[in-house]
């Protein structure tokens, strides 16, 4: 059995803190309508690429800090996103397969369970219920994964991160 040596370690958890910079980043009100779930995006990325190294753990952690970051209920983040990383390890080798157009689709659909429990957690809660403008980030992280997808794939072959 040979071991090999694993690179990129603190390029993964660069991805990731630009991705929580850019979840708190303060924007207009019209462009916080569309602001797509970056950490969602990003997870569901190095879930896909690197199965054996990013995975319900950092998913955890990161809902956590997004919690923090954003004033949400402690673990309600945590709570999507560790269900998200879980779906996507279970259909990495699927979804891999994918064009990015059908990758694209099956995000949407990763984004908008987050995005449902998310909805149930602040009903349960007792917070008023959203109107369709809700689920406008969920489209907005399936319009934006191809160029996402790109971007991350070209830092993991440019860094070699295996």
């Amino acid at each position: 059995m040979m071991l090999t040596r694993r690179h990129g370690g603190s390029m993964i958890i660069f991805s990731f803190i630009v991705a929580l910079i850019l979840t708190i980043i303060p924007l207009p009100d019209w462009a916080r309508l569309v602001r797509p779930d970056w950490v969602g995006l990003v997870l569901i990325y190095w879930c896909l690429a690197l199965p054996d190294r990013v995975g319900v753990s950092y998913a955890f952690i990161l809902g956590l800090l997004v919690d923090i970051l954003t004033g949400a209920l402690l673990g309600q983040n945590a709570l999507g996103l560790t269900i998200v990383a879980y779906l996507t390890l279970n259909l990495h080798q699927r979804l891999r397969l994918y064009p990015v157009w059908q990758q694209s689709l099956t995000v949407l659909l990763l984004l908008a369970i987050h995005q449902l429990l998310n909805l149930w957690i602040t009903r349960v809660i007792g917070r008023p219920p959203q109107n369709w403008t809700y689920w406008i980030p969920s489209i907005a992280g399936m319009l934006i994964w191809p160029l996402v997808f790109l971007s991350l794939r070209q830092l993991r072959r440019q860094f070699r991160i295996n």
